[in-house]
């Protein structure tokens, strides 16, 4: 599931042909606020956001960031609700102290054993489709037994689908297979993360069923525009950069132009 954070981003994506994509907090973050991952995106924002990639691109399935679920059971609850009515497919609900931090930051801490489980629950009871996915960022607060732990609890509990944060090596991604092979496995691949860097198809290998690619979209578009304003600030003109832009109808043509003329066209009849 590659990442996105708006129509546009959405609209790329399932042009591309997936059929899935992860609503990055990361990413909604910081093309929203223009912020870092630091729990200051709220439960509201980001379920606005679900909604209108929901409306632009309803035949992408869309697993939304919940972070933390923005408060105890209660607020966990109302996402829940919230994400379903925004048309999200799945929803990643992890153990984090709130502000939370992107799981590839240092500094994390994450909420007792219990608390986790009784939020967990909460969701579990308030959704009627929604996947649900248990993060646990305990692997680098309390090492690597205790995240499996919370792993199986959050399993035993009857989640979807179980997302250990942050392994550091294949080995680790080895060992989570091994101590969790009834349940769907969720693997990260963050650029510059803390986890190796493996293929879909290595994971599966190892044992790990859904992969999510939360930023490389988001680099990619970052280090494009950087290289683009660069050259115009300095030249004045993008002529030199032709090649590398989508052409003016390639960028109507995706958005939806030609759909919204016929609109108008079967109105004027």
């Amino acid at each position: 599931m590659p990442g996105i954070w708006d129509p546009w981003s959405g609209l790329l994506t399932s042009a591309a042909g997936f059929d899935y994509a992860f609503v990055s907090g990361f990413a909604v973050a910081g093309t929203l606020l223009g912020v870092p991952d630091v729990g200051l995106l709220t439960q509201t924002e980001m379920a606005d956001v679900a909604r209108r990639i929901s409306l632009a691109v309803p035949a992408l399935g869309l697993v939304v960031d919940g972070d933390t679920g923005y408060g105890n059971a209660v607020n966990v609850a109302r996402t829940v609700a919230l994400w379903e009515q925004a048309g999200a497919a799945g929803l990643f609900l992890e153990d984090q102290v709130w502000p939370k931090r992107c799981g590839h930051m240092g500094g994390k801490e994450v909420i007792d054993t219990d608390e986790w489980l009784t939020k967990l629950r909460a969701a579990v009871q308030r959704r009627s489709s929604l996947h649900l996915t248990a993060r646990t960022d305990a692997r680098q607060v309390h090492g690597f037994r205790k995240a499996l732990e919370r792993g199986r609890m959050a399993r035993d509990l009857g989640v979807d689908a179980v997302f250990v944060e942050a392994p550091e090596s294949v080995a680790e991604l080895e060992a989570i297979a091994a101590a969790l092979p009834d349940v769907t496995l969720v693997a990260n691949m963050v650029e510059g993360g803390r986890t190796p860097l493996l293929s879909a198809a290595d994971l599966a290998a190892l044992g790990f069923r859904l992969v999510v690619a939360p930023l490389p979209s988001l680099l990619a578009a970052t280090n494009a525009m950087r290289g683009l304003l660069s050259d115009l600030r300095e030249k004045g003109t993008s002529a030199d950069r032709l090649n590398d832009l989508a052409t003016f109808s390639e960028f109507t043509d995706l958005v939806g132009l030609d759909q919204l003329r016929a609109i108008e066209d079967r109105a004027r009849r």
